[in-house]
């Protein structure tokens, strides 16, 4: 039997706390080697501090952290071998892009050959070769983000922590780092642990995600998951957008019923149950249509039509009262005759909800 690798990073049960603040409560996570991580959460929500502590600029009120299965809690930031970039870059001003990336170097006492080597690598590696000698206000706002991310890897630090890195930049300019990103720590192989309040740029670049709110660690998963089957209404709500409708539960937890249609589930349900879901899992058809096989179906009548470009966002109200979202796409037989008020039928899948228990 092969032994397991250590985690690069391991939280075990770290609370931060700021006088009567309770900045990270008993989070307990571990990250593996060479992974993607992304830490998602609303500001305050913890994620940016309990960065702070791994990186070595505050210690826990309690709990360990750990690398590579040794304790870091009390080690100094600049012997934990991490990397960090931060929104802002923090640049030298009056330095050049060489001698920005040089400078951990020069801290570290590397010899002048040897830094201007490694730096040619990092600055190459993130596609800057030709800016070399250029200062950073003749640098746009990607580039100087290239500069930082090089100066953050030219020792080749075991972990990469990012902070909010692309949240200067706009939408055109994040879409391609995030394709550096990625090329770059697929290339090295390197941890990187990413924070971030938008959730597109972590479903789009992390291996797992973990999603904070409150200080607490609410769900760790893959993007998928996280996206078809939260374990929280808090979750549920901040990654992406979804109904989430009150149902009752019948027949013992196997069938819910809403609206007077009643649909089964796959498991049964213990107690009252709401369910997510997901606008895109929504079709529409006219009443006197006939239902697809198996599609739990609920009349609705059409309350706002959205213009999307690629197709419509529509919000309905059920009989009940109760809100629902769909999405109508160019080609489906509804598009280009929705209208307010119109009657419909809302349909879904079954396997396309997720469960979870009644709110409040």
């Amino acid at each position: 039997m092969y032994d397991q690798p250590l985690p690069a990073v391991s939280f075990q049960a770290v609370t931060k706390r700021y006088g009567p603040v309770t900045a990270v409560d008993k989070v307990s996570l571990d990250i593996a080697q060479g992974e993607f991580f992304a830490l998602l959460g609303s500001s305050g929500s913890g994620k940016t501090t309990l960065l702070t502590l791994l990186a070595g600029f505050d210690k826990p009120s309690e709990g360990q952290v750990m690398m590579s299965g040794v304790s870091v809690s009390d080690v100094p930031p600049h012997k934990r071998q991490i990397g960090v970039v931060f929104q802002n870059y923090a640049l030298f001003p009056h330095l050049t892009a060489a001698e920005n990336v040089a400078y951990p170097l020069k801290m570290r006492g590397v010899a002048r050959s040897e830094r201007d080597q490694r730096v040619r690598a990092a600055l190459g590696l993130v596609n800057l070769s030709d800016r070399l000698d250029a200062y950073p206000i003749q640098l746009s706002g990607g580039q100087q983000q290239r500069v930082a991310l090089a100066r953050a890897l030219v020792f080749s630090p075991a972990i990469l922590l990012m902070d909010e890195p692309l949240g200067a930049l706009d939408r055109r300019l994040r879409d391609q780092m995030q394709q550096e990103l990625k090329r770059i720590q697929r290339e090295l192989g390197i941890t990187v642990i990413y924070v971030t309040h938008d959730q597109s740029e972590a479903m789009a670049m992390a291996d797992r995600i973990g999603i904070m709110s409150d200080g607490r660690l609410l769900q760790v998963a893959d993007p998928q998951t996280i996206y078809a089957a939260p374990t929280s209404h808090f979750v549920a709500r901040f990654i992406g957008e979804c109904s989430i409708l009150c149902v009752k539960s019948t027949e013992g937890g196997w069938d819910y019923d809403i609206a007077g249609a009643r649909q089964a589930l796959s498991s049964p349900a213990v107690g009252p149950i709401d369910i997510v879901v997901r606008p895109e899992n929504v079709s529409l058809r006219s009443p006197a249509k006939e239902p697809i096989e198996k599609a739990f179906s609920v009349p609705a009548t059409i309350q706002e039509v959205i213009y999307l470009g690629a197709g419509w966002r529509v919000a309905l109200k059920l009989s009940d009262g109760q809100s629902l979202l769909a999405n109508v796409m160019r080609g489906d037989d509804l598009a280009g005759n929705l209208a307010p008020g119109a009657q419909v039928i809302a349909q879904w899948q079954p396997t396309s909800v997720a469960v979870l228990p009644a709110e409040g």
